[in-house]
């Protein structure tokens, strides 16, 4: 059955839509940490979806919440007021540390950030952005434009002059000798340099922690010091959480408050987690940028009532069971496990992140290159045992990335460990 779904598969969509495996799966069904394949085959998941079901699996709350509102209206489009998403812009406006805060609903992260740009190239009258190397904003075509990782760019045409910045990878490049003041003080210098040489741009947007790019984060404080020097010369600044908010990091619930010494954001964006597995995302900027624009505008599937109700629901669950200080704990003990367990294996050149968004570098054995064949290896290794992950990466992709669903306990988590390090210790 999965070998014809799979040749149904290749016979109508493109062949740039990757799947995992050698043999795909067919995910059937799913509860808490657990998911299920075609054959009966459960496996403990530590990607969610790439990072989207954020609490757990078929959560009784969200799916209640979905059923009640689908038994009322599924949708009417932003032309008409609705409760659901007016309820769910207000605890985020809230939430976003932004003063005066607008929120604006999506379908998705790459809708989310493109409407960043359109905000922040009217508002500041230029189609110059600063962009981290490195990073991953989404597949549209303006989203492409200022994505700094080759593997997910497939074209050079935009309506963007991106310009990228050193900062995102702090163990890799020209400053990653530097203790982390340094490190930050040569970036700020580049940064410097950079805008001598340039058109004013209207912003400048960054991953506090890179998701696609493998994991990778700056020192903290990195941002701060950049604002500093964007400030002056009113340049905004956008933060993509669409995988480091809603908690995930555990030491913060927004990955920018690592970096928010001067203050948020004057844009921000977020997707995937909030809605558990249902299509949201949005931008929350302060009300003169996202009032900005001269122009008329609706949505007809962002801020859907099905939608709206999921999120409202599966963040109060989010916050009622503290879900940032579980991933705080449990990813605290993971790290620490996966890094014990790494320190025997040479093909592992770095285990990074913070609370259960974690990344496992692989590389040849002696060396900083990337062994994407190994790598991919291991996520092969890892799903015999029982065991979803996920990987990413910059010049290739040799990089795993584990990103449990936040309500992961300890045995869980122990578990997953010990069959990565299985996986791990397969490498020949």
């Amino acid at each position: 059955m999965t070998n014809d779904l799979l040749g149904r598969h290749r016979a109508v969509l493109p062949d740039w839509l990757a799947l995992y495996y050698e043999e795909p799966l067919e995910l059937t069904h799913g509860e808490g940490r657990h998911v299920w394949d075609a054959q009966g085959n459960r496996y403990l998941d530590f990607f969610g979806g790439i990072l989207t079901t954020m609490t757990a699996h078929a959560l009784p709350e969200v799916t209640k919440a979905v059923s009640e509102q689908a038994g009322r209206i599924i949708h009417s489009s932003t032309l008409y007021l609705n409760r659901p998403m007016v309820e769910l812009a207000e605890r985020i406006a809230q939430l976003s540390g932004i003063p005066d805060a607008r929120v604006f609903f999506t379908t998705s992260g790459t809708e989310a950030n493109d409407t960043a740009l359109l905000l922040a190239t009217a508002y500041r009258r230029s189609n110059t952005i600063l962009a981290m190397r490195n990073s991953y904003h989404g597949r549209s075509f303006s989203a492409v434009g200022i994505t700094g990782n080759s593997g997910w760019s497939p074209t050079s045409l935009s309506p963007l002059q991106t310009l990228y910045v050193h900062g995102g990878v702090r163990t890799r490049g020209p400053f990653a000798s530097l203790s982390d003041d340094a490190y930050i003080a040569a970036c700020v210098d580049d940064l410097k340099d950079l805008l001598g040489h340039t058109r004013p741009p209207a912003a400048l947007i960054a991953e506090p922690v890179q998701g696609v790019g493998g994991f990778t984060a700056p020192p903290d404080g990195l941002y701060a010091a950049f604002r500093e020097v964007l400030h002056k010369r009113g340049i905004l600044w956008i933060a993509d959480e669409v995988q480091t908010g809603w908690g995930r990091t555990g030491e913060h619930f927004w990955g920018w408050q690592a970096h928010g010494r001067n203050g948020p954001p004057d844009i921000m964006t977020f997707a995937k987690g909030i809605g558990n597995g249902m299509s949201i995302g949005g931008v929350v900027a302060r009300s003169e940028i996202m009032n900005c624009l001269d122009s008329n505008s609706i949505s007809t599937f962002g801020g859907t009532q099905i939608t709206m109700a999921a999120g409202l629901a599966n963040l109060n669950y989010l916050l009622e069971h503290d879900l940032q200080g579980n991933a705080r704990r449990v990813g605290g003990l993971l790290i620490e496990r996966l890094r014990a367990v790494a320190a025997h294996v040479p093909a592992v050149r770095e285990v990074r992140g913070r609370g259960l968004m974690i990344g496992i570098e692989i590389t040849k054995p002696g060396t900083d290159e990337a062994d994407p064949q190994t790598a991919a290896a291991v996520l092969e290794a890892a799903r015999e045992g029982g065991l979803l992950i996920g990987k990413g990466g910059g010049h290739n992709t040799s990089s795993l990335r584990v990103a449990p669903p936040l309500s992961l306990n300890v045995a869980e988590a122990e578990e997953g460990a010990a069959i990565l390090e299985n996986a791990l210790r397969s490498i020949p």
